[in-house]
């Protein structure tokens, strides 16, 4: 199924938003029986914001009462490419020593930016650290690293919609797509 998206590019569906909402419930209800009903909840800035916060309605629902926090990392800059370093763009503010924390991301490719926001919250005193994506596109680490919780496997493809971005166009899309060529 194809859409017409803005600026006139056609946009291919992976994951309609049907599919998406459902898949979010179940990963809230895992998280909950994972993680109990106080965790912290922070998600990387600015792909996951879409997911993060139907996430935290879902979390919810299941009975969980999560702190939020959130951090802005960059390791793309405006390309399709990952640049091999991570920058903090926005730190969170929030108290991580002893506490359980959640880190939400959209999209589990290289692994730098996951590991090093894990790594950063554990360094920080955290007493456990788990990591949700929504997607998790195989074959593409650069590290090691595994996401806890994955809503889809991704195919190889570079995609938008559900708050990601190619050069700041199509995050409002209500699925996950790609730009057809």
């Amino acid at each position: 199924m194809s859409r017409i998206a803005p600026q006139g590019a056609k946009i291919a569906v992976l994951f309609t938003a049907d599919e998406i909402a459902a898949r979010v419930r179940t990963l809230a209800s895992e998280i909950a029986s994972a993680m109990g009903r106080d965790p912290l909840v922070i998600p990387i800035l600015k792909g996951s914001f879409i997911f993060a916060a139907d996430l935290l309605r879902a979390l919810h629902e299941a009975g969980v009462e999560p702190d939020m926090d959130f951090i802005s990392l960059s390791s793309y800059g405006a390309g399709t490419q990952s640049l091999g370093d991570v920058r903090i763009l926005r730190d969170t503010e929030a108290q991580v020593k002893d506490r359980d924390v959640l880190i939400v991301d959209d999209i589990l490719e290289s692994g730098r930016t996951l590991a090093f926001a894990k790594d950063l919250m554990m360094a920080r005193g955290a007493r456990q650290v788990r990591t949700c994506v929504l997607l998790d596109k195989p074959g593409k680490l650069a590290v090691t690293m595994k996401a806890d919780f994955t809503g889809f496997q991704c195919p190889d493809r570079f995609v938008v919609g559900y708050g990601m971005d190619v050069a700041h166009a199509w995050r409002q899309l209500p699925f996950v797509g790609y730009v057809e060529h």
